[in-house]
C-alpha cells in the first residue's frame, strides 16, 4: 500500500511499489532476541550507523522489552535507556526515529530529543498522558492491536474470528483518535503479530493482511523472529532470519506499508529484488 506520512521538520515518509523498513534497537538487557540488544550508548550508534548505511528508513529505539511474560520497567528506568541513545543518534543522523514505549514520560524526553514517531503497543490506552502529548506534538503514533497486556497477554488468547475483530478493534481505535483530534495521515495501524496470538492466528493474520489496508492507514508488521515462526521452521531467535524474510516479502506482496524487522540489510536487499521482479521496465543503476 503506498503511504505518505508526514514527520516533523516538514519531511515526508513515502513508500509505493514495496515496503518502508524499520530497524530495530533495543536499549534492553531482555528483549527475546539477543541480537537486537544494544548495552552501551557507543554500540547503539555503531548500530545505528550500520543500519542507515544499509538502508533502514526509519530506527525504532524501546527501553522496555514487551515479549510475552516480560516485566515492566518503570518509566525512570526506561527514559534512562534510551534518552542518551537518542540523543548520540540524533546528533550523527537525520534518520527518522520511532520510540517504542507505551509511558507518556518516556515519549515526551524522547520527542525532545527529536524522535518522529511514537510506536505504542497499547494504542495509547496504557497512559493517560499519551494522547494529549501526541497531540501537543502532531507526530505520527503507530496504534497496535494487543488483547491484555504483555505480562499476560499469551496465556490462552482466544478469538471467535481473530481478522475480523482486530480489524474492528483498528477501526474503532483510530476513529477514537481522529475525534481526538489526531490526523487520519498521523496514524498507522498494527495487527499485533504475538501479541495476544497463537501461531494459528497470527498465522490468519498474515494470509489476510490487504482486510487491514481497507482501513486507509499504513500498515506496519513486526513479525521479525518471533516465536511463531521457531515454531514453524524449529529454530530459536538467532536462526529465524530466513523465516522472517519470507514473512516480510509475503507482507510486501500483501500490501504492508512498513515492516519492522532486526535484519536491515537482508531485508532491504529483499525488498529491492522484489521491486525490481514487479517493475517491468526496472534498469539498473
Amino acid at each position: 500500500m503506498a503511504a505518505r506520512i508526514p514527520l516533523r521538520k516538514n519531511r515526508i515518509l513515502e513508500t509505493d511499489t514495496v515496503p518502508l523498513v524499520m530497524g530495530i534497537l533495543n536499549c534492553t538487557p531482555d528483549s527475546f532476541y539477543e541480537g537486537s540488544r544494544v548495552q552501551s550508548v557507543q554500540r547503539a550508534l555503531e548500530t545505528a550507523r550500520e543500519m542507515e548505511s544499509a538502508g533502514a528508513d526509519i530506527l525504532d529505539i524501546g527501553g522496555e522489552s514487551t515479549r510475552p511474560g516480560a516485566a515492566p520497567v518503570t518509566p525512570d528506568e526506561e527514559a534512562e535507556r534510551v534518552v542518551p541513545v537518542i540523543e548520540a543518534i540524533r546528533r550523527d543522523s537525520d534518520i527518522p526515529i520511532s520510540i517504542d514505549t507505551r509511558n507518556a514520560l518516556v515519549a515526551r524526553e524522547a520527542l525532545r530529543c527529536g524522535v518522529d514517531i511514537v510506536n505504542d503497543v497499547s494504542a495509547l490506552r496504557h497512559d493517560s498522558a499519551m494522547l494529549p502529548l501526541v497531540l501537543e506534538y502532531a507526530v505520527p503514533v503507530v496504534i497496535m492491536h494487543m488483547r491484555g497486556v504483555p505480562e499476560t497477554m499469551q496465556n490462552a488468547p482466544e478469538y471467535s474470528d481473530v481478522v475480523g475483530e482486530i480489524f474492528v478493534w483498528l477501526k474503532d481505535r483510530a476513529m477514537t483518535l481522529r475525534e481526538a483530534g489526531v490526523a487520519a495521515s498521523h496514524i498507522i495501524i498494527d495487527p499485533g503479530i504475538g501479541f495476544g496470538k497463537t501461531m494459528h492466528h497470527n498465522l490468519r493474520i498474515l494470509r489476510e493482511l490487504p482486510t487491514f489496508s481497507t482501513l486507509g492507514y499504513p500498515v506496519l508488521l513486526g513479525a521479525s523472529r518471533k516465536s511463531f515462526i521457531g515454531h514453524i521452521v524449529s529454530a530459536e531467535p538467532d536462526e529465524r532470519g530466513a523465516g522472517s524474510l519470507a514473512v516480510h516479502c509475503h507482507a510486501a506482496q500483501a500490501g504492508v506499508s512498513i515492516l519492522r524487522v532486526h535484519d536491515v540489510r537482508e531485508t532491504v536487499d529483499a525488498m529491492r529484488m522484489l521491486s525490481a521482479l514487479w517493475n517491468s521496465e526496472y534498469v539498473h543503476g
